[in-house]
């Protein structure tokens, strides 16, 4: 399943144009705080459809009954560009666990570039739901090899990926070989470059978040 947040959330979209908008990249504190809204949105969309169970809470006037989740979540994210949509999610799901997994691209000489994972921390993984935050879904190579990993360390219940932008090509390499995963973006592209970057897309989230890095 795929949900497109714009289409729901004039408010997503209004983010997704500053995120895209080159005068207002230059403020790197706005940037992330639009991508972790963005988290903050899918959290609470996705908090709608996890399961929950009663539970009385004692007042100091007397008993209240609420629905609380029935388990936390297992919030996962690929390190750099990922942590401000992370925090967003954080922000809501206040008591989950968390996984952190290194994953980028090592380019080659000739312009390609591989997917590189050589780092994961995380709790139990067994019967968990897990919600795995990058901001670009591009080709999908990252994510796949991403979840292969995850898998590696523990059977999940239930898989969900948050991006702020995702390629259709890249949610259908995704979808093929993980289908039963849901994607939730706050907006769709269907174009991607030879060198695997999204267009319109908003260019490198990494570094206009947290500064321009050295290429490996």
């Amino acid at each position: 399943m795929i949900i497109n947040l714009s289409e729901q959330h004039s408010l997503v979209s209004n983010w997704i144009s500053e995120l895209r908008d080159l005068d207002v990249q230059n403020d790197r504190m706005r940037f992330r705080r639009n991508l972790e809204r963005i988290g903050e949105v899918a959290a609470y969309e996705i908090s709608k459809i996890l399961p929950s169970t009663d539970k009385e809470v004692q007042t100091s006037l007397g008993i209240a009954n609420a629905k609380v989740l029935q388990e936390q979540p297992v919030l996962a994210t690929i390190l750099r560009a990922g942590l401000p949509l992370h925090q967003g999610l954080l922000n809501y799901f206040d008591k989950a666990d968390n996984a952190f997994i290194s994953a980028y691209r090592k380019h080659n000489k000739d312009g390609t570039f591989e997917i590189s994972l050589d780092y994961i921390s995380c709790p139990e993984l067994e019967n968990r739901t897990i919600i795995i935050s990058d901001p670009m879904l591009a080709t999908g190579a990252s994510l796949v090899k991403t979840i292969a990993f995850l898998r590696a360390e523990g059977h999940p219940k239930e898989i969900h990926i948050v991006a702020a932008i995702a390629c259709s090509v890249g949610i259908e390499y995704v979808i093929r070989n993980e289908p039963s995963v849901t994607i939730w973006c706050g907006d769709i592209d269907d174009e991607i470059t030879a060198k695997g970057y999204i267009v319109p897309g908003l260019g490198d989230a990494g570094d206009l978040a947290f500064g321009v890095k050295v290429q490996m």
